[in-house]
C-alpha cells in the first residue's frame, strides 16, 4: 500500500467510525441523533436543546446475527409526512399527523444486515427495525433487542411493575394490575425483578416529561416491556418471561424476512400536555383489515362488579336489564358463569328480552383454560378457530354485539396471535371485543375495527375486594390520565354511587372519594364502551343529578384537552363530543385544591356546573363564563368537578 492510500484510509476511517445522521420535528424543537460509534448503533433525543435520552443503545440480536454491534451507518433517505386520518374509539376523532422520517441503513461491511426507520413529529419519536432477507434464510427468531432509553442523572419515574408469571388469581398474571410508584428515583428496583409495564412516564428533572411506550405490536411480534435501569440510566426492551402462559410459546419472537419490528414510541415535552395529548399510538399504524359492520358504541352496566357471582342468574339480569333501559344504556355485560348459571336455551330468552327493552348484550368468555386454572365459564371456547366460530355464530344469531375475553396472562407472540384471532374471527360476526386480565393495547384502535378496550390496569373490582384500594383511589385515578389511559383504550368499569361497595351499599368497603368525583371519571377515563358500576339500588338512593349526567355522558370523543395536573396529586381534563365540551378536574390529594384555570373553549358561556358541596354532598348550578375563559375552582380532598357545555 503507498503513502497516498494509507493517508487516504487514516482520513476516512474516523468518518466512518464517527458517521451519524439527524432527523428533526416539523417544528425543529425535537431532534434525534443517529450514530454508530465503534460500530454500535446509538440514538440520542434532545428537545429545545435539553437532553432527553443521553446515547442509548439499537439493535437486535437473532438467531442468525448480533446486529447490536460491528455495524457501519450508511446514512439514510429522509421524507416528509403529512397525513390525515379519522378514529371513533380514541382521545380525538381527526387526526392531522406530520412528521420527518429517516431510514438509516447499517451494515456489516459486505452488505446492509439492519435499517432503523425513525419518523419524529413536533412531540413524538417512533422508531422500528427493518431486517432484509440477505441469503437462504426465510425466517429468524429476535433473541432480543438491544434497544434502550438511557436517561440523564435527574430523572424521576412513575412505573408499574412487571409481574410474576403464573401469580394471582388461579395464576393469571401478569395483566398489568400492578401499583404505580410515582416520583421516584431511577435507582428504585421494580417490585418483582422483571422491569416495567409500559407505558412508563419520565421527568426529566425541570427539562421535560417523556413517556415511553410501544404500538403496532399484532400475531407477528411480542408484546414488550422495559427492564430495572443499570447505574447509567439506560432502560432496555425486555422480552416476555418464559414461564408466561405456563410455558406455552416462546418468550423470544419469530418472524418472516423481510421483516418490520413493532414501533418503539417516545413522547417528550416541556410540559405534560404533549404526553396527555399524543396521538402517536396510531400515527405509525394502518388498519389490518376492514369491516363491513357499523360497531355502535355507549354507555353499559354490569351486575358482577357490586352483586358478583350470584347475581349471574336470569331474574338478577333481567333487574340490571331494566336498570340499562331506565337509563337509556345501550348495553348490558353478563359476565362468568352464566354458561353454567343461566343457561344457553334460557340465554335466548334473555336477549329477546333486552332487545324488547332496546339493550343490547355482551357476554364473557375465558380466553382459554390450558395456560392458568380458571374455571370459571365458559372455558376452552375461545382459543381454538374451529369451537370459536362456532360459538361466535352462536352469539350472533342471539344478537348478542360483543364479547369480553379474560384471564390471558403473558405477552408471548402466541398469545398476541390469539388476541388478533379472536378479533379477526369476531368481525366475520359482528361482534365487538373487550379483553381483560390482559396486556396493554398497542394501537389496536386503529389497527382492529371491532376493537373496543383492554383493562390492562389495577381496575374498579379492586376497590370492591380490599379497602386499601379504595384508599388510594384517587391516586390512581389521577395517574392514568397521564401513563394508561393516553395510549389506548381503558375498560376501567367504574363511576360508583354506591357508598359501599355490595349488594346492599350496606357493607364491604367503603368509597372515599366523591359523588362528583366518580362523575369525573367518566370523562377522565376514555373508553369507547363505558360499563359504568350502577346498581338497581340506585334509580332510588343515588342523586338524581348524578343518574342525570350519566344519562347524557357521551364515551367518544373528538378532541381532548390537557389543562392541568401533576400525575398522583390532581388532573383537569377537557373532552369535546360534537359541539359539546366536559371539563372534568379530580384532586387526589388530603387537602382542598385551589385552582385558577383557563378554559377557552367555555368562554362567554353559561355552563353547567357539577361541584362539591362543603358536606361532600353533590351539588349543580349554572355558571357564566367570562371572555377571559377564567374559572376558579375549589376541589374538596378525593373530590372533583365537571363543567360542561
Amino acid at each position: 500500500m503507498n503513502l497516498k492510500h494509507l493517508l487516504t484510509l487514516t482520513l476516512f476511517l474516523p468518518s466512518l467510525l464517527m458517521a451519524q445522521s439527524k432527523v428533526q420535528s416539523p417544528d425543529g424543537n425535537l431532534t434525534v441523533e443517529i450514530t454508530a460509534d465503534g460500530g454500535q448503533p446509538a440514538y440520542q433525543v434532545a428537545y429545545k436543546g435539553k437532553t432527553i435520552l443521553e446515547k442509548s443503545p439499537l439493535g437486535v440480536v437473532t438467531n442468525l446475527a448480533d446486529l447490536s454491534q460491528g455495524l457501519t451507518l450508511k446514512g439514510g433517505e429522509t421524507r416528509s409526512l403529512d397525513e390525515h386520518y379519522t378514529l371513533n374509539r380514541a382521545k380525538a376523532s381527526r387526526i392531522h399527523y406530520q412528521a420527518n422520517e429517516l431510514t438509516c441503513h447499517f451494515s456489516d461491511g459486505e452488505k446492509d444486515v439492519m435499517s432503523v426507520v425513525f419518523r419524529v413529529s413536533n412531540n413524538d419519536v417512533a422508531f422500528r427495525y427493518l431486517l432484509p432477507k440477505t441469503g437462504e434464510a426465510g425466517s429468524c427468531r429476535i433473541l432480543k433487542e438491544a434497544t434502550g432509553f438511557r436517561f440523564p442523572a435527574q430523572t424521576t419515574t412513575f412505573l408499574c411493575p412487571q409481574s410474576d408469571a403464573m401469580i394471582g388469581w388461579k395464576r393469571t398474571k401478569p395483566s398489568y394490575e400492578e401499583e404505580y410508584k410515582a416520583d421516584e428515583p431511577m435507582s428504585t428496583r421494580s417490585q418483582y425483578g422483571h422491569g416495567f409495564t409500559f407505558p412508563c412516564l419520565f421527568r426529566i428533572g425541570q427539562d421535560g416529561w417523556a413517556l415511553v411506550s410501544e404500538t403496532g405490536v399484532d400475531s407477528r411480534y411480542c408484546g414488550s416491556h422495559l427492564s430495572d435501569a443499570d447505574p447509567s440510566g439506560l432502560y432496555t426492551i425486555a422480552f416476555p418471561m418464559q414461564e408466561e402462559n405456563n410455558g406455552n410459546g416462546t418468550a423470544e419472537p419469530g418472524v418472516a424476512l423481510p421483516a418490520a419490528t413493532p414501533w418503539r414510541t417516545l413522547t417528550v415535552g416541556d410540559n405534560l400536555k404533549p404526553i396527555v395529548e399524543t396521538t402517536v399510538p396510531w400515527d405509525v399504524v394502518e388498519p389490518l383489515y376492514e369491516t363491513k359492520h357499523d360497531y355502535r358504541f355507549g354507555r353499559g352496566t354490569w351486575s358482577w362488579i357490586l352483586w358478583q357471582d350470584n347475581s349471574i342468574n336470569y331474574d338478577d339480569q333481567v333487574r340490571y336489564i331494566d336498570l340499562a333501559a331506565a337509563m337509556g344504556f345501550e348495553y348490558v355485560l353478563i359476565d362468568n358463569w352464566w354458561d353454567r348459571n343461566i343457561g344457553r336455551e334460557r340465554m335466548k330468552e334473555l336477549a329477546a328480552y333486552a332487545r324488547q327493552k332496546g339493550v343490547a348484550l355482551f357476554l364473557w368468555y375465558s380466553s382459554s383454560g390450558y395456560w392458568n386454572d380458571i374455571v370459571q365459564g365458559p372455558t376452552n371456547l375461545m382459543d381454538n378457530p374451529i369451537i370459536r366460530k362456532r360459538e361466535m355464530k352462536w352469539l350472533q344469531e342471539l344478537g348478542v354485539k360483543g364479547i369480553k375475553v379474560d384471564f390471558f396472562g403473558g405477552d408471548k407472540q402466541e398469545t398476541m396471535r390469539l388476541y388478533e384471532s379472536i378479533l379477526s374471527d369476531a368481525d366475520d360476526y359482528g361482534l365487538m371485543v373487550i379483553f381483560h386480565g390482559c396486556t396493554l393495547p398497542r394501537g389496536w384502535e386503529r389497527m382492529y375495527p371491532n376493537y373496543v378496550g383492554s383493562e390492562a390496569v389495577l381496575a374498579s373490582e379492586n376497590l370492591v375486594f380490599q379497602q386499601h384500594f379504595c384508599d388510594n383511589e384517587a391516586f390512581n385515578a389521577t395517574l392514568h390520565p397521564f401513563i394508561r389511559n393516553t395510549v389506548g383504550c381503558m375498560e376501567f368499569g367504574g363511576t360508583f354511587l354506591n357508598k359501599r361497595l355490595n349488594r346492599g351499599n350496606d357493607g364491604g368497603t367503603t368509597r372515599k372519594t366523591t359523588d362528583i368525583f366518580q362523575l369525573a371519571t367518566a370523562v377522565l377515563f376514555q373508553n369507547p364502551i363505558q360499563n359504568f358500576a350502577l346498581a338497581p339500588n340506585n334509580l332510588q338512593d343515588a342523586p338524581a343529578l348524578a343518574l342525570d349526567f350519566l344519562r347524557h355522558v357521551p364515551t367518544t370523543w373528538d378532541e381532548t384537552r390537557f389543562v392541568d395536573g401533576y400525575p398522583g396529586k390532581y388532573c383537569v381534563l377537557a373532552r369535546r363530543h360534537g359541539d359539546k365540551w366536559y371539563v372534568a378536574a379530580v384532586n387526589a390529594t388530603k387537602e382542598t385544591l385551589k385552582l385558577d384555570l383557563t378554559l377557552p373553549m367555555l368562554a362567554e358561556e353559561e355552563t353547567d356546573f357539577y361541584y362539591d358541596q362543603q358536606d361532600r354532598t353533590p351539588g349543580l348550578k349554572k355558571l357564566d363564563v367570562k371572555k377571559t375563559g377564567k374559572v376558579s375552582l375549589e376541589l374538596l380532598p378525593e373530590g372533583g368537578a365537571v363543567l360542561v357545555r
